[in-house]
């Protein structure tokens, strides 16, 4: 296992969970955009925002092409992204972990938007863009991705038998993330 993010903050926050609780995950800061893997080849690539750091559709596209030639034929791909339609002037996603803001700039892709994981102890913000479904779905398919779906997030049995119904509300009404599943 491999893990790859930008951020040296985010790469650190990690390599402290995998110090806590092995599961022999190697990791390293690096762009997405210049990955290459000549020699090894993976079943599953997984992301968390890690698209809406592309600046352009260019290199949105890019980092699909990268992603796609590090997977096996009929690897999946499974990423984790704002929501495209996310509706801002809604309930704050704070109770949830996050604090996500419009920044009134317009980049390749889409919107910027501000994110703030508040990482207990010291909160990691970054600006990245909020890329419109037709980004995420034309650049998938030209990278070779099929099988593009969007699929919703479900808030688990367990998340509310721990927190209740009521905690989870605002987030029913207005899904912060959703998954996208395609294969290689």
């Amino acid at each position: 296992m491999f893990g790859v993010d930008v951020s040296g903050e985010m790469i650190r926050a990690a390599e402290g969970i995998e110090q806590a609780a092995p599961l022999g995950v190697r990791y390293a800061v690096g762009d997405v955009a210049e990955l290459s893997f000549a020699e090894e080849r993976f079943d599953l690539a997984t992301a968390v925002m890690l698209l809406n750091y592309a600046e352009s559709v260019d290199e949105f596209e890019l980092m699909c092409r990268r992603v796609h030639g590090c997977l096996k034929s009929g690897g999946e791909f499974l990423m984790l992204h704002q929501t495209p339609d996310f509706d801002f002037s809604g309930p704050s996603p704070r109770p949830y972990g996050f604090l996500a803001e419009l920044t009134g700039e317009e980049g390749g892709t889409g919107p910027r938007v501000r994110i703030t994981a508040l990482i207990e102890g010291a909160p990691i913000s970054f600006t990245a863009g909020l890329a419109r479904r037709e980004v995420f779905e034309t650049c998938l398919a030209k990278a070779g991705f099929s099988e593009i779906t969007w699929v919703p997030t479900e808030v688990s049995p367990a998340g509310i038998a721990a927190y209740g119904e009521d905690f989870w509300a605002d987030y029913r009404a207005n899904p912060a993330f959703e998954m996208l599943r395609c294969r290689a």
